[in-house]
């Protein structure tokens, strides 16, 4: 089977040779921005380098996947955000946002030929050019949840919640919108399958609050994206990992304070996992023992896609991620033998 077969079939939870390797979130590192010779900002904001740099997921890590959204900030940014688009070793950092609760929020007819979007829409329909079924082409998109952030401010939009619930749910509605035109033009553009993003992480929101506010969101989403989607969610989210997997979606990308085996064992046979690994004790501060030992336990319980827990640190070594794919590899082959 060829990478992309594997990473498409392990998101649907089908049989495959062994474990997918690779991430729906950011693999970029100064290392290999260096190994590369493409940069931040430029791969933020200029399509053929940021392609590049995202196929070095597969032509440098060996990943099955390539996800060529570095930040944050591309539908936030499309909507009138004004973003600082950082540095070689600085993400992007929304610097205004545009509404307050309350406010008639107005998407841009032009949303998908903005900038930001049209980059991101471009470098998708490269990759997909350069590497056609050899590997699959990911998307990433925000929810709504995470939209209300970046438009309104995290303070602004939390109290909220509480204060004025009406106003967020009709908010979201509106900013749900972008999420799906940004999702669908990703598609069209080649994406294989989404990232959807949501930060509704355990500290910026309750399980209540996630069956309240987003749950029914999350099964419109999947419903409305013709394609695999991939919901990311930092934190320890085992009090929301039973809510996630019914909402139809195919995976869930989790995060290492969540436990491997407890993430598993809350997914059940709703959810593929993706992920799980520790950005800092294995990507960033990792040897080959622990990083062999960290693939040694995702294979035994069974995740389905093998990677970093989340956008890895930027100043962490990309070494270590080549290391995990090539152990996925070499472990599955083992056992096979």
């Amino acid at each position: 089977m060829k990478p992309r077969e594997i990473f498409m079939c392990s998101l649907n939870r089908k049989s495959v040779p062994r474990p997918s390797t690779g991430s729906v979130t950011s693999i970029v590192t100064v290392d290999l921005m260096e190994k590369t010779g493409v940069y931040f900002p430029d791969a933020h904001t200029d399509s053929e380098k940021m392609a590049r740099l995202a196929a070095a997921g597969y032509t440098e890590l060996g990943f099955d996947c390539v996800m060529p959204l570095f930040s944050v900030a591309h539908g936030s940014s499309s909507m009138g955000c004004n973003y600082d688009w950082g540095e070689i070793d600085r993400m992007p950092d929304c610097k205004e946002h545009l509404y307050k609760i309350g406010d008639d929020i107005r998407i841009p007819s032009d949303l998908l030929k903005r900038p930001a979007c049209k980059v991101a829409l471009e470098a998708i329909a490269k990759l997909k050019k350069w590497h056609g079924d050899e590997i699959a082409v990911v998307g990433k998109v925000f929810g709504p949840w995470t939209l209300g952030y970046h438009v309104f401010g995290v303070q602004e939009f939390l109290i909220n919640t509480v204060l004025n619930p009406d106003e967020i749910r009709r908010a979201m509605a509106t900013l749900k919108e972008v999420t799906v035109r940004f999702g669908k033009a990703q598609i069209e553009a080649g994406a294989d399958a989404l990232c959807l993003a949501d930060h509704a992480t355990r500290d910026l929101c309750s399980p209540d609050t996630y069956v309240e506010f987003l749950q029914d969101m999350h099964i419109e989403l999947r419903e409305r994206l013709d394609c695999p989607v991939v919901l990311h969610i930092c934190g320890d989210t085992s009090d929301r990992i039973p809510f996630i997997g019914k909402t139809g979606i195919e995976c869930f990308h989790f995060d290492s304070k969540t436990g491997t085996k407890t993430a598993k064992d809350l997914a059940g046979d709703s959810l593929a996992l993706m992920g799980g690994t520790s950005n800092l004790d294995i990507v960033k501060d990792g040897t080959p023992e622990t990083i062999r030992a960290d693939v040694a336990e995702k294979i035994a319980c069974g995740i389905e896609i093998i990677g970093p827990e989340c956008a890895v640190p930027l100043d962490a070594p990309h070494i270590n991620m080549k290391i995990l794919a090539e152990e996925v590899k070499k472990q599955a082959s083992s056992a096979d033998n």
